[in-house]
C-alpha cells in the first residue's frame, strides 16, 4: 500500500525523475574528469602492478632461502628489523 501511494504521488514521481537526472549528470561529470586524469590512472595502475610483482619476487626469494635453511634478516629505510610471516591459503582446484 505504501509503494502504491508513492507511485501515485505526483510530487514523489517528479523528485524520483529529478534524482535520476542528477545522477546521470553526476556520472557524466565524473567520466569527464576521469578522462582528464587518464594518464595518471594509467601510471597508478602500472605502479600497483610493479608493487605486486616486487612483492611476489620478494616472497619467492624468501621462500627459496627458507627452504635452504638460511636465516632471513631485512631492514627497512628506518633501520627497523623485519622478519617474514608465513601463511597458507587453499583454493579449489576443480
Amino acid at each position: 500500500m505504501y509503494r502504491d501511494a508513492l507511485n501515485n504521488s505526483g510530487s514523489y514521481q517528479k523528485k524520483v525523475e529529478e534524482i535520476k537526472k542528477l545522477r546521470d549528470e553526476k556520472k557524466q561529470i565524473e567520466l569527464g574528469v576521469k578522462e582528464e586524469f587518464a594518464s595518471e590512472f594509467d601510471k597508478l595502475e602500472i605502479l600497483n602492478n610493479e608493487i605486486k610483482n616486487d612483492q611476489q619476487l620478494l616472497s619467492d626469494i624468501v621462500m627459496s632461502q627458507v627452504s635452504k635453511g638460511e636465516k632471513i634478516e631485512l631492514e627497512d629505510e628506518y633501520e627497523n628489523k623485519l622478519e617474514p610471516i608465513f601463511s597458507v591459503r587453499f583454493k579449489k582446484i576443480s
